[in-house]
């Protein structure tokens, strides 16, 4: 019961934090507009970095708890 509630509590935060980050627009760029400079930043996407994070952190999840799963195996089977 603890865990299932860890989990609701997370994802209701991690879905709350997708959306605050939507709330505002874009900022100024800076540079020329007239086409001199390139915008601040290159116009380089960061978007998809919050997706290569959370996959990072599922499968490193996954790792520690089969590590888990077979050290009680181990475990089990000395005793």
């Amino acid at each position: 019961m603890k865990f299932k509630k860890y989990i609701i509590s997370l994802l209701i935060l991690l879905s709350s934090l997708f959306g605050f980050s939507q709330i505002t627009g874009p900022g100024d760029p800076g540079g020329d507009p007239s086409g001199g400079d390139d915008p601040l930043g290159g116009g380089a996407p960061i978007g998809g970095g919050t997706f290569i994070l959370m996959g990072l952190g599922v499968a490193y999840g996954t790792y520690k708890l089969k590590q888990k799963k077979n050290k009680t195996i181990e475990q089990e089977e000395i005793n």
